[in-house]
């Protein structure tokens, strides 16, 4: 299988939660993965809506392509994922990295999720360093970048790679690492993986937040050359040492992230809700002075 073709990416941009979903298609066969969608969620009201997905499965049918995978590159903590409804719809199944389990272990006690086991069978494909995944001719390499998450994978498909939460672009810089299981010293080596990828591999990333200064609207693709030369957290060759001091400060300074109770239990269930109580409704846990 070819690993040096070039996939086609079409980028879906959720404002609400700055998270890009990508439909990533291999332009010979049209098979074709989704990666990280967004379920759309009313915090206000407490209410789901499938919109976002479905624009992706219109363009999926609009291209008559043939959906393999729906990747997640991490238990996300800023959005509620539509892996769980997009698979129901079309019996793709949902793949995310192996260390899942640590994650699950860590928050299914905290949602009290009885229901939740903590070994990752919630999905469907667990994934590992070097593991690969057809997608017609090309081929999906998962690489492991934890730091983020314990869980965090990003996934390469020809020319380009598909990072989460690993990086941004270049002037916004990297994710926080203050999450359980995060570290920044692990952090700094896992991009270090992905920027000693070819330069020209294109670099696709999991959110958007514009910067304080300079830049207007949103963007999501950048190159391993340009994160290696511009990126403000670990550009330019900084150090080791001098990123964990940079991002351990900044991450002091942050909250945290608007939806990440509702997201967490969500989540770990590979975006299935959770089960209905007696009554026949469905709750989310909101565990007091506990994040």
């Amino acid at each position: 299988m070819s690993t040096s073709a070039k996939p086609q990416v079409r980028a879906f941009f959720d404002q609400a939660t700055h998270t890009v979903t990508y439909l990533v298609s291999d332009p010979d066969t049209g098979m074709a993965a989704v990666i990280d969608p967004v379920l759309d969620y009313d915090p206000a009201a407490a209410r789901t809506a499938t919109r976002s997905a479905n624009l992706v499965l219109a363009e999926i049918s609009a291209g008559e392509l043939e959906l393999a995978w729906i990747l997640e590159t991490h238990a996300h903590a800023d959005h509620l994922t539509a892996a769980h409804y997009l698979r129901e719809v079309t019996g793709a199944p949902v793949v995310i990295g192996a260390e899942i389990s640590r994650v699950q272990k860590t928050f299914a006690p905290l949602f009290r999720a009885a229901d939740v086991r903590a070994d990752g069978s919630a999905f469907d494909k667990l994934v590992a360093d070097g593991d690969t995944l057809p997608l017609g001719n090309l081929t999906i390499e998962t690489i492991h970048t934890p730091g983020h998450t314990p869980a965090c994978v990003s996934y390469r498909i020809g020319d380009a790679v598909f990072v989460g939460d690993t990086l941004f672009m270049p002037d916004y810089g990297t994710a926080r690492a203050d999450f359980p299981g995060g570290d920044a010293r692990t952090l700094y080596r896992s991009i270090q993986k992905i920027l000693a990828l070819p330069p020209e591999t294109r670099v696709f990333v999991g959110h958007d937040y514009l910067p304080r200064a300079g830049r207007t609207e949103f963007a999501w693709e950048s190159t391993v050359a340009e994160e290696r030369a511009l990126n403000i957290h670990v550009g330019d060759e900084r150090s080791e040492d001098a990123f964990v001091s940079l991002r351990q400060a900044r991450d002091a300074s942050l909250g945290a992230p608007d939806l990440i109770l509702p997201s967490l239990q969500v989540n770990i269930r590979a975006g299935a809700l959770p089960p209905p109580a007696p009554d026949g409704r469905r709750y989310l846990s909101l565990p007091l002075d506990t994040i």
